[in-house]
């Protein structure tokens, strides 16, 4: 197993993902609209998304994630109604973490942008790219992944988180309520409207 060592773009919030593998996580791109919408309204889009507006991302285990330095740094962002909550440092605008709005669905999505890159070959291959339909760039080639697919290989983790605990060990959340840790907050129609 390999440690994977994470940044934000100023150097601020440090930390590594434990235990990284193909075996412990799901490497994937994403190109839905939230996604595409979050490093826009951060300003963080040269640095997430690449060109056919994907964001690279490992989901693994929720008890992966181990700062240290910045963690007082984050804060939660809610795109929409949905229940993801996007978590990013509020020194620099790096978006970093996708959750879901509580620690009671236990998982954790890591922005592979602000990994190491020396450490990325752990991750193990791309399984394929969500959402392509969503993509505003060229997609010829890439290989598409469906939700079913990915929630497979989720649903294996979850059930781990749960009954072993480690859902209340995820630094993102208070261990006792498993409410995040900073207060979200949710972007206003005017805002998401400006997004395009």
């Amino acid at each position: 197993m390999t440690d994977l060592a994470f940044s934000c773009a100023c150097g601020t919030v440090t930390g590594v993902v434990k235990d990284v593998g193909p075996g412990e996580g799901d490497h994937v791109y994403c190109h839905c609209s939230d996604c595409q919408s979050v490093p826009k309204f951060l300003g963080a889009e040269d640095r997430i998304l690449d060109k056919a507006g994907g964001t690279e991302l490992y989901q693994t285990r929720c008890a992966r994630l181990a700062f240290q330095s910045g963690k007082d740094q984050l804060a939660g962002l809610r795109m929409t109604d949905k229940p993801t909550l996007r978590w990013f440092a509020k020194c620099c605008d790096t978006p970093m973490f996708n959750t879901y709005a509580n620690g009671k669905l236990p998982y954790t999505t890591v922005l592979v942008a602000n990994c190491e890159a020396s450490g990325r070959s752990a991750l193990g291959p791309v399984r394929g790219h969500l959402f392509l339909e969503d993509a505003p760039g060229n997609t010829d080639g890439l290989k598409p992944l469906s939700m079913n697919a990915l929630l497979r290989s989720f649903f294996k983790r979850l059930i781990r988180d749960i009954f072993s605990g480690d859902r209340r060990r995820n630094p993102l959340f208070d261990p006792t309520t498993l409410q995040p840790i900073a207060t979200p907050r949710r972007l206003t129609p005017e805002e998401r409207r400006t997004l395009g």
